[in-house]
């Protein structure tokens, strides 16, 4: 089931799930810290197969929540790996009031992993925020929902007819590569997700591995620059 895509790192594909009726798939990246432990981020359903993979690569210590959307697997995950840290932003502790999480992820990667993996937070919207990574060895950002690229190909096999419009009004199919539009104007406040953007346009990007719809496996910094360019200067 898993993908290794670099030294160390792995993309995991999951099932297909509902989002307000729309068809969206699951898709979770797990990378080796310089320890042997493992950070898993935005958990899919955990199937036997999966975790008998997993368990081979070293201990599941780290279990990331991207934003308040990415948080369906989390208890069964912490369930099966008892010992595992929770992360995420402030609005994910909130929503899952039934998980203990460490502290909020906000502008600093915690010291835990932060010598593997860099952050940055995007906030500013009033409907929901969002932490972006970088896996550091291999130069790959790691975004949920603020790049969002369904092919035509999915869309075909998943939307029904009436639906497959919204996506590309959305701009959020593979030839536009954006967050979805609601989203984007919900940044009444721009400013700080600008400051983030910058960090994020700063780093060694070769990849981005998207939740949602086609990853880029190179020329990652363009596609960066491109998606997020809506946020103005």
């Amino acid at each position: 089931m898993l993908e290794e895509i670099d030294d160390g790192l792995w993309v995991v594909e999951g099932e297909i799930v509902s989002f307000y009726g729309f068809p969206y798939p699951t898709r979770s990246v797990i990378a080796r810290l310089a320890n042997r432990d493992l950070w898993v981020w935005s958990p899919i359903k955990l199937e036997g197969d999966l975790r008998a993979e997993l368990d081979r690569l070293g201990r599941v210590r780290h279990l990331i929540s991207p934003n308040k959307i990415h948080h369906l697997y989390l208890q069964d995950w912490k369930a099966a790996y008892p010992d595992a840290q929770l992360w995420g932003p402030r609005s994910t502790i909130r929503k899952r009031r039934d998980l203990q999480f460490r502290e909020p992820l906000r502008h600093d990667a915690p010291s835990d992993w932060g010598p593997d993996i860099d952050l940055a937070w995007f906030t500013g919207s009033f409907i929901m925020d969002e932490i972006v990574f970088l896996h550091r060895s291999s130069g790959t950002v790691i975004i949920a929902d603020l790049i969002e690229a369904f092919s035509d190909r999915f869309l075909c096999n998943h939307w029904s007819w009436w639906r497959r419009p919204i996506a590309y009004l959305d701009g959020i199919v593979a030839g536009k590569a954006l967050a979805p539009l609601e989203w984007r104007l919900s940044f009444l406040n721009r400013a700080p997700a600008r400051v983030a953007r910058s960090k994020v346009l700063a780093w060694p990007c070769e990849r981005v591995i998207m939740a949602h719809g086609e990853w880029w496996r190179s020329d990652g910094h363009a596609l960066l620059a491109h998606s997020l360019s809506w946020l103005g200067e």
